[in-house]
């Protein structure tokens, strides 16, 4: 690859980098993409879900093969001393989206460059973007029988809820519940009127998620009302349907091992153990083909690298001209050789069901390549309902899932 090309991913990444933007609001980030995509005079359509981008390269016609990356920060504060920190206090690319979109900016590069090779259309996908409470009656520390105190409560129901899984699932099947969240009160000597409590649950399939679902609202609720309080339970499902199990396609295993291992080696190709982070590409690969993996980047120079989410998480930039030529090379090959590797491009579900769930795509960077599979996720609040754009926001994901459908695509 040119060094240039690799010069010029590694200055968009750290200008991302610098101004983080979290979900919904990567208004600058969107910009830059757009301006990078101008000068490679690649057409693409904008606002998709406000800040979302989809791009175009080749032929306009089938087949067509999707990538994406997503392009949001998190809300917290960065602890790696860089020259390129954070300059947005609070907010930190943790997760590797500002590399994410580099490669996805590099492979668009290169496609633009060599579209005549292309046999078809290539979508590049921009995209932008987990509490309960039980209420009592607060009174002074010191004569807590004139109180009805929330604190215990909530102590006890989170002490519940660890026996879900313990106790009521085969442990074989390591469905996840975690409470990370406990507010409740500002002074030492004062028993507060409420205490908010939230977390996430996991699991390997839909059955098994909403049976914790609802076990998680018994053991609330129930739990409270032994201690003579009330609880309300909100799940952050009202309009945005959970994260389902994110599958691989079989074929396009087969096929993303043959293109990989020509470029990186046999030897370099693993197949991740099934993890429980929950991904939004299992919206896209549960109406059309998809194959998510993950891109390497450790190096023996540079020591243990920090897991995502982690304040001193840090990318390795030699990876990433490594995930642009791969991603490049995937739809090239795949719009030339659809017929030779066998997919059916007719092979999907029935779009008129998958148009009643919210659908993304993915292409991202992160570990060792491959993950056949991600654990179920949905994230359980007191929160309030979520807001209006945010529904226009799944809305418009929603059609530019059934846009692929129609389209008979496949997505990486």
């Amino acid at each position: 690859m040119k060094p240039d090309l690799v010069d010029w991913m590694v200055d968009i990444r750290r200008r991302i980098h610098e101004n983080p933007e979290t979900a919904f609001e990567e208004f600058e980030t969107s910009r830059l993409i757009r301006e990078e995509l101008d000068k490679l005079n690649i057409s693409y359509i904008h606002p998709v879900a406000i800040t979302g981008i989809v791009g175009y390269v080749g032929t306009g016609g089938p087949p067509f093969v999707a990538l994406r990356a997503d392009i949001d920060a998190l809300p917290m504060e960065e602890k790696v001393e860089w020259e390129h920190k954070s300059k947005v206090p609070g907010k930190m690319h943790a997760c590797g989206h500002d590399a994410h979109a580099a490669i996805l900016l590099g492979a668009a590069k290169i496609l633009q460059e060599y579209r005549e090779n292309l046999q078809g259309t290539v979508v590049l996908l921009f995209q932008p973007a987990e509490e309960r409470v039980i209420n009592g009656q607060g009174g002074h520390s010191a004569i807590p029988h004139q109180a009805i105190d929330p604190i215990v409560a909530a102590a006890n129901a989170v002490s519940s809820l660890q026996h879900i899984v313990s106790r009521e699932f085969d442990a074989l099947k390591s469905p996840v519940v975690t409470v990370a969240k406990f507010q409740g009160g500002n002074a030492l000597n004062v028993i507060p009127d409420s205490v908010t409590i939230g977390g996430s649950f996991r699991a390997f399939s839909k059955e098994d998620f909403f049976r914790i679902k609802q076990r998680i609202n018994e053991i609330i609720v129930r739990q409270a009302a032994v201690h003579r309080c009330n609880a309300t339970v909100e799940f952050h499902m009202k309009g945005v349907p959970f994260l389902p199990v994110t599958v691989n396609d079989e074929r396009l295993h087969d096929y993303f091992n043959n293109v990989a291992g020509d470029m990186l080696g046999r030897q370099n190709i693993k197949v991740m153990e099934l993890v429980m982070g929950s991904e939004d590409f299992a919206f896209f690969s549960d109406v059309i083909p998809g194959y998510f993996f993950f891109l390497g980047m450790n190096s023996k120079a540079r020591g243990p690298v920090e897991p995502p989410h982690s304040p001193h998480f840090t990318i390795n930039e030699n990876a990433l001209p490594y995930g642009a030529a791969l991603h490049a090379s995937l739809v090239t090959r795949y719009t030339t050789e659809t017929k030779e590797i066998g997919i059916d491009l007719q092979y999907m579900r029935d779009p008129n069901s998958a148009a009643k769930e919210t659908k993304n795509t993915a292409a991202r960077g992160g570990e060792t390549p491959t993950a056949p599979e991600a654990g179920a996720g949905a994230g359980a609040s007191a929160a309030k309902e979520p807001p209006m754009r945010e529904k226009e926001i799944m809305t418009a994901i929603r059609e530019m899932a059934k846009a692929l459908v129609l389209k008979s695509a496949i997505v990486f």
